[in-house]
């Protein structure tokens, strides 16, 4: 079972080559989690005004160490970079092209309900259920600045609406129910004073 930047949910690997795993990646930067505690994974973040390079290098850093966390998203803030950009790769690395970049997003429509469990990179071993749309709507930017958007369901849905609360200083804590939330709150204090958090 993998984790999945919030989600989790068994992944079947059904490649039937080596071909992803003999071509040669260029050496990206694997930024450590910044886990539940930390006060800028509960501030807004600054919308992203420079496309550049810089940009394309942050989001591609993000997605290398998204996949070393097996996640399916991750949010600038859970890397200590308060800046209003996610990724998202629901497929955690088999599919290229599912590799999404959220610069500035929005979510522009949402529709249902769903209420599945999730977890959170940031909040390591504890998961909880929510209930999310099923489907989204969502315009943002891509690392170029281009104006897209995008509609996700189920996971995709899911992992949008995760990442998009991170960017508004909101964890997926907030909504799970109080007990549920002190509960959790509680181990993760008895966490820190053992000096494992």
């Amino acid at each position: 079972m993998a984790k999945h930047g919030g989600i989790s949910k068994p992944i079947a690997d059904n490649s039937t080559s080596t071909e992803a795993a003999t071509v040669p990646q260029e050496p990206r930067k694997i930024y450590g989690i910044v886990k539940y505690g930390d006060p800028i994974l509960e501030k807004s973040t600054s919308p992203v005004t420079r496309f550049d390079a810089e940009l394309e290098e942050l989001c591609r850093d993000m997605f290398a160490t998204m996949y070393s966390a097996q996640g399916v998203g991750l949010a600038a803030p859970q890397i200590g970079k308060a800046v209003r950009v996610a990724v998202v790769d629901v497929t955690s690395g088999k599919n290229p092209e599912a590799r999404i970049v959220l610069a500035n997003p929005e979510i522009i429509h949402a529709e249902g309900e769903k209420r599945e469990e999730e977890g959170c990179l940031s909040v390591p071993g504890f998961r909880g259920y929510v209930i999310r749309p099923q489907f989204v709507t969502v315009r943002a930017q891509n690392a170029r600045g281009e104006v897209f958007e995008i509609r996700g369901e189920d996971l995709l849905a899911r992992a949008f609406c995760h990442e998009i609360d991170h960017l508004n200083g909101i964890l997926f804590l907030q909504h799970l129910s109080l007990l549920k939330r002190d509960l959790i709150k509680r181990r993760i204090k008895k966490l820190k004073k053992k000096g494992e958090w």
